[in-house]
Parts: structure tokens; sequence; C-alpha cells
């Protein structure tokens, strides 16, 4: 498929994604700052919410994000305005970041004793789309600590969507039982309308037939939710944040960057607009 020369479609209003996994190391982050960039360097607006108190995100697309920097910490405990905190992205000029700091690490704790806690970020988030109207980003990427404590809570309550990175690894459905029954409960009793729409597969490699074992036990056990194309192993992808960069931008020929295109692609084609419907 030639994803690269035409312009992506553009979804039916924003696409709010919540990037969730409590397991560590699956790619969550990695995959959700490639997907953005490949979003938004095929002219589509994407916004960034960084809630990994390790900023993680937040390197990966060039924001500085030191102690004591304005970050989505002060949206969440200050009230601020999203759109005053989140900064633009130097090497693609339609992607935001809400970055993350530090001072986010006390943040399940302090927002214990908060009123309505759970709809901090939510709030915020619809008050930053209704103010922005028609320049409303398109996709809104919320990547999630690899916990399911108050700020994941957020994440899910704000979220319309979810994304769940899954490593091809030994394990890899270990745990996702407590996470989807996360979401049921916040279905249930905070976001009716959140829905799990998408399954990454991450790390594969074609080398081994564990690799393929586990994709076809994702696949069988959430069917058509799984993204076909597949995040291979890859040096590059490891590589690029060191240079505050996505490997869309660092090296777009690697097979890191090819899988996240098509991953992207794929993604945008299915929240897209049907023919006929209002732009």
């Amino acid at each position: 498929m030639n994803v690269r020369q035409e312009q992506w479609p553009r979804p039916h209003g924003t696409r709010v994604l919540t990037v969730a996994n409590q397991k560590g190391g699956v790619g969550k982050t990695t995959s959700t700052v490639n997907i953005a960039a490949a979003l938004a360097l095929h002219g589509l607006r994407v916004l960034v919410i960084d809630l990994d108190p390790q900023g993680n995100a937040s390197t990966a697309l060039g924001i500085d994000h030191k102690v004591g920097i304005e970050s989505v910490y002060d949206v969440l405990l200050g009230g601020r305005p999203i759109a005053e905190i989140a900064r633009q992205v130097d090497f693609v000029d339609t992607l935001w970041c809400l970055p993350a700091t530090l001072d986010l690490a006390g943040a399940d704790i302090e927002l214990t004793s908060q009123v309505a806690r759970e709809y901090r970020l939510q709030r915020a988030l619809v008050e930053y789309l209704q103010d922005q109207g028609a320049d409303a980003p398109d996709y809104v990427f919320i990547d999630c600590p690899p916990s399911l404590g108050l700020l994941t809570l957020n994440a899910l309550v704000a979220g319309r969507e979810m994304l769940i990175p899954i490593q091809c690894e030994f394990y890899a459905l270990e745990g996702l039982s407590q996470l989807l029954s996360t979401v049921d409960l916040v279905k249930s009793h905070l976001n009716p309308g959140l829905a799990v729409t998408t399954v990454l597969l991450t790390m594969y490699d074609s080398r081994t037939r564990l690799a393929d074992e586990v994709a076809q036990e994702v696949r069988n056990h959430f069917g058509p939710l799984v993204v076909e194309s597949v995040i291979p192993r890859n040096v590059r992808v490891s590589e690029a944040p060191g240079y505050g960069q996505t490997v869309m931008t660092y090296d777009a020929g690697s097979r890191g960057a090819i899988g996240y295109l098509q991953a992207a692609y794929e993604i945008a084609h299915r929240g897209a607009k049907k023919d006929g419907e209002p732009a």
C-alpha cells in the first residue's frame, strides 16, 4: 500500500485514544509518539498528552520537561488550561505535546483528596477541544504510566478509544485481564463511551517461532481489533529518543519506522470520515 504520497483522511471529530497497558516495557510510549508523529507528518493535527512522570514521551518529542516547568501536573492539580501549556514539536508543525515532569510522581496521592478526581483530565480536555473549535486536533493520544492508579484512571475517563500495545513475547497476555476489568468498571461507572478499538503488536522478532505464536494468540483473542501491521524489534526505534526525535524523523527508512507508518495508516483509515459525511 502506498502510505507516503497521499493525504491521509481526517476523522469525523477528534479521536481521543488512551494508550495503556499496566505491564511495563511493551512499547507503549514508543508506539504513542511514533504513531502520533506519523499522523502529523501526513497533515493531521495531533496532541500527545504525557501522563507518565518519567516524561519519556516528552523526551522523544524533544520537549523540555525538567522539574519546575509547567506541565500536565498544572492541568490536573492547578486547573491550568491545556492550551497554555501544550507545546509545538519542533520537527512537525502539526504535532503538540502536553509534557510531564517528575512533579507528576506524587499526583496519584495528591489527586486522592480532590473533588471529582477521576474527571480532572476529561474536563480540561473537553474545555480545550471546545475552545480550539475548527483548529482542534484530529487526534489526541494520552500516554499512561505502567500502572492502574489515578493517572491512568483519569486517562481512561478522558479517552473515547483505547489502544493497547502488546509485545510479542512470553506472558504477553498476562495482566491484561486486570486492565480489561478496569476498563469495564470505568465504562460502567465513569465513562460509558470508552471502547477498546485498537490492539497493536510490538517487538515482533520474525526469527522466532514464539513471536508468531504470540501474535496468533493475540489475534485469536482480540480479532479485528488487532492492527494488521506489526512493529518489529529495531535498534533505530530505541536510538531515536536519545536525539529528541521519533524514529519517523530519525530514520524514516528503518524497519521500525515503516512498521509504525503502516500501523498509523491503518488506524487513520479505521477512523476516517465516510463519503458524504460533513467535514
